[in-house]
């Protein structure tokens, strides 16, 4: 019987639980790791974020499925990695730390023969000053963070009733940080239920953000065909914030939030600030703390991690200049070169480089997006990387035959722009391949016969539909197969 262990429950982490599970039989085991006791259907937080849904609502405890399932669940965070054992264990392992009540702090070692890192990201509210929950804004990041924010958004709501004017800022709080479109759907749902309380009128909506420009969305922007001409996402969105009367700043890189004021420097190296009643801010994402040892317990963290924390797999991660990055660059199996038996999955892998052209401000300050790594694309390859590991387990494939790069795969993306099955709407995006890959594609980077966006009504129905479709995949019922990632 061999061991494939996975860190992390999140869409890749869980995603790859459900496909290695069903795969393997009862002559393999299949275990997860993660800190946390609940699922949590992420993109839906930016609906708790403004009340429209409850944290119930895009949650369910995974120790149930799992035990429907037959596969062990440790509530523990992995703390160091340990791929070839140490000097009384022979097997590699992973040292985790347990985070249920009944078991906090207490240290266990799993072995494994294969390993998936799907560990997400660590959110880095430390990178700025005054940034986060706990000091003075706010995020949708986890599905608490978006019950405080929905709170905060009240009591904003409720001063505007009582004909006080409020400034809510929204958007990003450093100059790497990614996510763009989470802020953008929470930003404009937002200016829904304002509008929906009759209270627009009292409300100044500011979007901040470290894209060069609207429509970035940290994929570089795209461009589309529209009744018979082709424009570019910056047109499409500048029109959209335009419409609902949202003001923007772009090219920000956020340096501190203060109680009521958010400083930022900007491209051109100016230092400017804006006061604000509500500030929901999106954290930089970072690898979590991970460490790891060889046999000899020495620290070989470098080797298997980037500095930033995500792991580095079978990507070209030589450091190239924007004009020579090549769709080849992006990995396509998530295999660590130094370790075959382990992979990353998700936010955990190190992409090579951003998708968006890197820029640094006047003073050398780093301001652009870094990459998106979003539900479907992170579904897509924990699938692939769970086949290709399951082919392993059962001695069919000495190696991953089956790849994932993102430079070969499109993605469908519907974004929440106000919930109501009336009067609600969201933008509706297709995009082929997700890295622009333009010797292929040498006018626009991506093909336009699959890359598309639309706005309107429809586009909330499919999102809710998805909402519910991908709860109830993710809680393994029958025939869950036939939902797509």
């Amino acid at each position: 019987m061999a061991r494939l262990l996975i860190l992390g429950a999140g869409i890749a982490g869980h995603t790859a639980a459900l496909h290695a599970r069903s795969l393997l039989g009862s002559n393999h085991e299949v275990v997860v790791v993660s800190p946390n006791s609940q699922w949590n259907w992420i993109p839906s937080n930016i609906w708790v974020g403004t009340g429209y849904m409850k944290p119930e609502q895009v949650t369910f405890a995974l120790a149930p499925v799992y035990q429907k399932l037959g596969v062990p669940f440790y509530q523990a965070k992995a703390v160091s990695l340990h791929p070839e054992g140490d000097s009384r264990q022979s097997k590699p392992f992973v040292s985790i730390e347990y985070t249920s009540s009944e078991k906090r702090g207490q240290i266990e070692q799993l072995t494994y023969d294969y390993l998936i890192n799907a560990t997400g990201p660590k959110l880095n509210f430390d990178a700025t000053a005054g940034l986060g929950p706990e000091k003075n804004s706010l995020s949708v990041c986890t599905y608490g963070h978006a019950a405080q924010t929905a709170s905060a958004l009240e009591e904003s709501i409720q001063r505007m009733k009582r004909g006080e004017r409020q400034t809510l800022l929204i958007g990003t709080g450093h100059g790497n940080c990614t996510c763009q479109g989470a802020a953008f759907e929470y930003l404009f749902n937002v200016e829904f239920e304002l509008r929906r309380q009759r209270v627009r009128d009292k409300a100044r909506l500011v979007w901040i953000s470290n894209e060069a420009e609207l429509g970035d969305f940290g994929m570089g922007g795209m461009f589309i065909k529209r009744g018979g001409y082709i424009t570019h996402s910056r047109v499409f969105t500048e029109s959209l914030y335009t419409e609902r009367g949202v003001e923007w700043i772009t090219q920000a890189h956020v340096k501190e939030v203060l109680c009521g004021e958010t400083a930022y420097e900007t491209l051109d190296g100016e230092e400017k600030s804006v006061k604000h009643d509500f500030a929901m801010l999106l954290p930089p994402f970072s690898g979590v703390s991970l460490r790891a040892y060889n046999k000899a317990n020495e620290d070989i963290t470098s080797q298997l991690f980037a500095p930033n924390g995500f792991m580095l797999v079978d990507g070209d991660y030589a450091k190239k200049p924007y004009d020579e990055w090549k769709p080849e660059d992006w990995p396509e199996t998530y295999q660590s070169p130094k370790y075959k038996n382990i992979f990353a999955v998700g936010i955990a892998f190190a992409p090579p480089h951003p998708i968006s052209k890197p820029m640094t401000s006047v003073k050398g300050t780093p301001i652009f997006p870094t990459p998106p790594r979003t539900g479907m694309p992170s579904g897509v390859m924990a699938r692939q990387v769970a086949y290709n590991i399951v082919d392993m387990m059962k001695g069919k494939a000495s190696e991953p035959t089956r790849k994932a790069s993102l430079a070969r795969m499109g993605a469908a993306c519907i974004a929440s722009a106000g919930a109501n099955s009336l009067s609600g709407s969201a933008v509706s995006m297709t995009i082929y391949p997700i890295v622009p890959d333009f010797n292929t594609y040498p006018d626009t980077g991506r093909a336009l016969r699959y890359t598309s966006g639309e706005i309107g009504l429809a586009g909330h129905w499919i999102k809710h539909l998805l909402h519910f479709a991908f709860l109830y995949k993710a809680k393994a019922k029958p025939l869950w197969r036939v939902v797509p990632e």
